[in-house]
Order: structure tokens, then sequence, then C-alpha cells
């Protein structure tokens, strides 16, 4: 049988959601419990990989086993740490955490007063022009080759963002994207380019280059603490 579980987790206690060696992992952590609880090898796979210092206020993962075992998301949440299960649901056989995507939505947070945890904000003391960073997120709506945007190679790096959301509340900027595909640090370099915007660094035209890929210019990437992955649509 196939069990998905939906999980929240601190993304500043983990180095990230893939399983690793010597370090402490997301995905290793819960087949470390999984595999106690049913006394067997479990392997997890994940609706997609955060990096390290990302959180997740959504993310989902599913597991196969012969057993069944009963209150399975108490038991889970009693020997977890720093990851909170969700949800725990039976699905058919041709479930798939990351193949069955239809949308994701991340969000990053930026601090403008500088008074809060930066395990979980990205801190700034510059002037932003909150409008401008709006008018250029527009650019990056549709489908787009986001090579110049995402890190590591690909065979294609064709995705689509359906929207985009920027706002402003009580001295916290918020923007959150949703999209079927997010390659590596790839809402990390949007955000890092919308700033430049904000900051008047760079035009919207710079920045249109870049999605057309008429220059191979590269802008800042933002820490990976202010972002959150909040909610995956099957």
């Amino acid at each position: 049988m196939k069990i998905m579980l939906v999980i929240s987790y601190d993304g500043s206690k983990f180095k990230g959601f893939q399983r690793q060696n010597d370090v402490r992992s997301v995905q290793g952590e819960l087949e470390k419990a999984l595999s106690k609880i049913y006394d067997d090898n479990i392997l997890v796979k994940g609706a997609g990989r955060t990096d390290r210092g990302v959180h997740a206020k959504y993310q989902v993962v599913h597991f196969e086993t012969s057993k069944k075992i009963n209150c399975l998301k108490y038991r889970l949440n009693q020997e977890l740490k720093d990851i909170y299960v969700k949800k725990v649901k039976y699905v058919n056989d041709d479930f798939h955490a990351r193949h069955n995507v239809k949308e994701k939505v991340y969000l990053y947070k930026i601090d403008l007063s500088g008074k809060r945890n930066n395990n979980y904000y990205l801190n700034i003391n510059y002037y932003l022009d909150i409008n401008k960073m709006k008018d250029a997120s527009k650019l990056f709506l549709g489908t787009h080759d986001f090579c110049n945007f995402t890190a590591g190679f690909r065979d294609d790096y064709t995705s689509t963002i359906k929207k985009i959301k920027i706002w402003k509340f009580n001295k916290i900027i918020y923007l959150k994207f949703y999209g079927y595909g997010f390659y590596r640090y790839m809402v990390r370099n949007l955000v890092g380019a919308i700033l430049e915007v904000g900051k008047g660094k760079v035009n919207e035209e710079t920045i249109q280059m870049m999605i057309n890929r008429k220059t191979e210019k590269r802008l800042s990437t933002v820490s990976p603490n202010g972002l959150y992955l909040v909610k995956i649509k099957y």
C-alpha cells in the first residue's frame, strides 16, 4: 500500500530535505522514524527538495509498505523533532508525491524592522520601492526559460509561474509565488532580482533581457531563511 504524509518543518534545524550521510535532513529523519515504527526499511519520496534553511508549512511525501499501523500520525509525532505530521492518508498505487503535483506555492518574508529572528526572515535596512517590485514581478508571469534564475545544469529550464503577489504589512514584505515547477534556487533568485529592482539597481529592461536570454547576467540569490513552502496542489 502507499501512504501520503503532509508535513511541516523548521528548515533552520536541518541541512535540507534530501537524505545525506552524517547530517540531519528531513528525509533522513522521516525514514528513521518510519523504519522504527514499521520495523522495516522505509524509503520516503518527497514532492520536492527544499534547500538548507528553507521551511515548509505544507510539504508532501509518500512511502510504500505492506503493513498497517494504527495511530500512525500520533506515533510519528512522538518520534519526530522539528517535523510535524499534519495528515496521514492512504492513496492509490499510482500516486506520486512529485510527479502528480499540479501547483506549488512559496512565500518569502522580508523584515524591514530588523527585530525578528533571521532564521525565519531576510532582514534588510534599505529602502525598497514596492510598486516597482510589483511591476517587475509581472515580467515573470507565464511560461519562460528561467536559466538565468536557476542554479545548476538542466536539459530544460522552462517553467510556468501562474501568479506572484507582493504586499507589505507590519514592516514585513511578503512575496508569494504560484507555479508548477520551481528549480534549484529559482524562487530565491527571483526574489533577488525583484529586490534589485526595488533598490533601483536594476530596471525592468534588464530583467526582460535575462528572461529572453539575451544576456547571461546573474543577480543576487537571497538567503534561504525567509523562504517557506506553503502549499502543494494535486
